[in-house]
C-alpha cells in the first residue's frame, strides 16, 4: 500500500494513499476536522454509517468509536487535509471567548459541512504549504486553526457543545455500551477507557455481567451480527466482515464456520 502522511505540524496534515482500501478502527484523541481532496471514505458507527466524496467537510468528535474505510476513485488516490483540534487549543481558544458558550449532552454524531465556503477556503489555503519545504510557523499554523475553530461555529450555532465539552469519558453501563459498540474491533484496554474503567475493572466487571470473557462474547455477537447481514440482507461476506469486526476474510470464514456449521456463503 503506498501510504503517505505530510505534516505541516503535528495538528495539520495532508494524507495521501492510491491501495484498494484502507480500513482501520479507531476512537480519536482529538475532534477531527477533514476536508476530503479525492476519493471516497465510509465512516461506520454504532448507530449510523456515512458515506463522504470529494468536496466534502466534516467533524469527528473525539472519543467515539468509528470503523472508517477509505477509498480511492476514479484514478485518484484517496487524499484528505485533516486539522486536529486538540482539548489543549480549544481551552485555549474559549478562554478568550466573550459572553457565555453553549453547552449540552455529548455529541457523538459525525458534523457534515458539505463543501461549505468558508471552510473550504480556510482548508485549501493549506495547500500551498504542503508544497513548499520546511514546516508551518507556529505563529501561522496558530492562526488557521483559530480561523477554522471561528468559522465552525459562525456556520454551526450548536458547535460549542462538541468543541467546548472538555470532560474525559465517565463509568457507564457496561452492558448498554457493548450491546452498542460490540462490531469495533479495538484493544480491551479501550473498551475499558471508554467505559471509564481500567483494564483490570473492565475485565473483572465484564466476566461479573456477562459470565464469560470479553473477547469469547465479541466474538460471539459479530458472528450474529454478520449472519444477519447474510441471510436477511443478501449480503456477501466480503461486504460483510470488515463491518462486524474481523481483520480478514479467511479468518472471517474460518470462525464462522466453526459456529454455524457451514460457509457464510450458504448463508444467503
Amino acid at each position: 500500500m503506498d501510504f503517505q502522511i505530510q505534516y505541516l505540524t503535528p495538528d495539520i496534515k495532508l494524507s495521501s494513499y492510491d491501495d484498494k482500501l484502507f480500513k482501520t478502527e479507531t476512537v480519536f484523541e482529538y475532534h477531527m476536522l477533514v476536508w476530503f481532496i479525492s476519493g471516497e471514505t465510509r465512516i461506520i458507527q454504532a448507530d449510523k454509517t456515512y458515506g463522504f466524496k470529494a468536496g466534502d467537510i466534516f467533524l469527528i468528535p473525539r472519543n467515539h468509536l468509528a470503523t472508517i474505510i477509505n477509498y480511492p476513485k476514479d484514478g485518484l488516490p484517496h487524499k484528505a487535509v485533516v486539522m486536529h483540534l486538540t482539548t489543549e487549543r480549544l481551552k485555549d481558544f474559549y478562554s478568550t471567548v466573550d459572553g457565555q458558550r453553549k453547552t449540552g449532552h455529548r455529541e457523538t454524531s459525525i458534523h457534515h459541512f458539505s463543501s461549505h465556503p468558508l471552510l473550504s477556503s480556510c482548508l485549501a489555503s493549506l495547500i500551498p504549504y504542503f508544497e513548499m519545504e520546511g514546516t508551518l510557523p507556529e505563529n501561522i499554523a496558530h492562526l488557521k486553526i483559530t480561523e477554522a475553530i471561528s468559522i465552525l461555529r459562525e456556520i454551526d450555532p450548536d458547535i460549542d457543545c462538541v468543541l467546548a465539552d472538555f470532560d474525559e469519558p465517565g463509568k457507564v453501563d457496561l452492558i448498554s455500551f457493548m450491546e452498542k459498540n460490540y462490531m469495533f474491533n479495538m484493544p480491551l484496554e479501550r473498551f475499558g477507557y471508554l467505559t471509564g474503567r481500567s483494564l483490570s475493572t473492565f475485565n473483572r466487571d465484564f466476566r461479573r455481567i456477562f459470565q464469560t470473557t470479553p473477547q469469547r462474547w465479541l466474538t460471539q455477537k459479530r458472528l450474529e451480527l454478520a449472519y444477519y447481514h447474510l441471510s436477511e440482507k443478501n449480503k456477501k461476506p466480503s461486504d460483510v466482515f470488515l463491518e462486524v469486526g474481523f481483520e480478514d476474510l479467511s479468518h472471517f470464514s474460518h470462525a464462522f464456520k466453526k459456529q454455524y456449521g457451514f460457509a457464510p456463503s450458504l448463508a444467503r
